[in-house]
């Protein structure tokens, strides 16, 4: 009895991941993914961009003291920002390029979702870690929470502290692992 075997089932499951195109430097961009608005918070800290860092944000969503917070914090980064554009020499410590970018994730502990569906009418909430190249050499990694609202479109949340039920358990996640490029096929 002769056996054959077909790579066919491996080719499948990658035409199944849904196609992802990147940004000029490699990497996602735009809000159809939460990668893609991950790393579009990090281009605005790059080019001290405003208006990207504004549409990349979610909008206030909650009441009370807790959209208080994250509104005054919009609007002091956005004026930070400005102040760093003004600058000529961007700060040593201040972020110069994207480095790596891992596969969002999903919180651990339950309920965040939850909570955001229930309360905010939110679709998804998740979080990813961008790596960046600092000015001075260094690297940072930078976990974001990111939300996909009611009309589908994923947003970061750059202020997690201030909606603690929707955050729950974020900085204890351990580190991710997965690369962006594991979960999409890319397209250049």
């Amino acid at each position: 009895m002769r056996l054959s075997f077909s790579f066919g089932a491996f080719q499948g499951e990658a035409m199944d991941k849904p196609v992802i195109k990147v940004a000029a430097d490699g990497f996602p961009t735009g809000h159809e993914t939460p990668e893609g608005v991950a790393c579009d918070l990090a281009r605005a800290f790059i080019r001290r961009d405003t208006n990207l860092f504004e549409d990349t944000c979610i909008k206030p969503f909650s009441s009370g003291q807790s959209c208080e917070e994250y509104t005054r914090f919009l609007q002091q980064t956005v004026e930070s920002m400005r102040k760093q554009a003004e600058r000529t020499e961007p700060s040593p410590g201040g972020p110069k390029a994207i480095g790596k970018v891992f596969a969002s994730r999903h919180l651990s502990r339950g309920g965040a979702a939850s909570y955001g569906y229930a309360v905010f009418d939110f679709q998804e909430v998740r979080f990813v870690d961008v790596g960046v190249v600092l000015h001075n050499g260094k690297r940072y990694l930078n976990r974001t929470l990111v939300i996909k609202d009611n009309t589908g479109k994923w947003y970061v949340h750059p202020l997690p502290s201030s909606s603690p039920l929707l955050a729950f358990g974020l900085n204890e996640e351990g580190a991710s692992s997965r690369d962006f490029s594991e979960d999409y096929q890319v397209e250049r």
